[in-house]
């Protein structure tokens, strides 16, 4: 119930211009939000590396109203690549793109989307990284591999991501299991109709193991994004079972969260990549990271009530 509040939360305005006015509200942010500019994205990328983690950069932004504002995302993360590129990190970091931040959801969007992304894909072999296509709404779920297939054709190292809740998990882990493919693999963090995507917390952990064998047993590169800790034993012992090294896949977990567990994963040979979003358009994203993982809430809800 708490999380379907916190997601329905994630789209009321009322309670946007409240999380977005707090007087302490900028602490919380900062706890999962690298900051508003590149620069802010590049610090602390240098000091993810520097500790030996890998990184992915989310440019913050969804629901492109209009062309010229997906153009302006488009350009955004081609001066961030460029900017990797320079700092010689780009054997380190990648990019996370949201396809409706690229015009998906306009009239002819998939069409815009998928040009949009190829300019960004063509920025990020450029500087020897890659681009990985971000999950949304269900209802963004078969024009976001439509996309994916067509960019792969010219960028086959274009990484998806499927979530655990929907009910077709597995069945797209398994087409996108072979030789080469990218695949992160979440729990999911939108409202969704029981039709198409389970509910109980139960049920997205059994998937989500379900899809892990799937992926952990195939011949593409499984890209394990949780803080779980029964998961992420469930993964190390699935890399046993079918032979996989270190480098034959990774864990993903969000920047902010359960760092020193990155450390230590890190610290026994695991990849561990650190998904690090940053950018103005905030709320959103922090309302489904409070969603995923309710013990948040009451940091922020004391942010809110002005105690620090």
């Amino acid at each position: 119930m708490l999380r379907q509040v916190l997601l329905a939360a994630s789209r009321r305005d009322s309670v946007r211009r409240l999380a977005e006015t707090a007087p302490y509200t900028r602490s919380v942010v900062q706890r999962f939000i690298a900051g508003t500019a590149v620069d802010d994205a590049l610090r602390v990328t240098e000091g993810l590396a520097a500790g030996g983690l890998l990184v992915t950069l989310d440019h913050l932004g969804e629901d492109t109203l209009d062309p010229g504002q997906a153009e302006t995302i488009v350009n955004g993360y081609v001066t961030l690549l460029e900017r990797l590129g320079s700092a010689d990190l780009g054997p380190r970091a990648e990019v996370s793109v949201k396809l409706t931040a690229l015009g998906q959801v306009l009239d002819g969007g998939e069409r815009l989307a998928l040009k949009n992304a190829q300019r960004i894909c063509h920025a990020a072999r450029a500087v020897g990284t890659t681009v990985t296509l971000d999950m949304e709404d269900h209802t963004t779920v078969d024009s976001t591999l439509r996309i994916l297939e067509e960019l792969r054709a010219d960028f086959p190292d274009t990484g998806a991501v499927i979530q655990s809740y929907l009910r077709r998990a597995e069945e797209y882990c398994d087409q996108l299991s072979h030789e080469g493919s990218r695949v992160r693999l979440c729990k999911g963090a939108y409202n969704a109709p029981e039709s198409v995507a389970f509910a109980d917390r139960r049920e997205i952990d059994r998937s989500y193991v379900r899809c892990m064998k799937v992926l952990m047993a195939g011949k593409g590169h499984p890209m394990l994004a949780t803080h779980d800790p029964r998961l992420i034993e469930i993964a190390g012992a699935l890399a046993v079972l079918n032979d996989r090294s270190p480098d034959r896949f990774e864990y993903q977990m969000l920047y902010g969260i359960r760092t020193q567990e990155q450390r230590r994963l890190a610290g026994l040979g695991a990849q561990v990549r650190v998904y690090v979003p940053y950018g103005d358009e905030w709320y959103g994203y922090m309302m489904r990271r409070l969603a995923e993982r309710p013990a948040n809430l009451m940091f922020f809800l004391r942010s809110l009530a002005g105690d620090s």
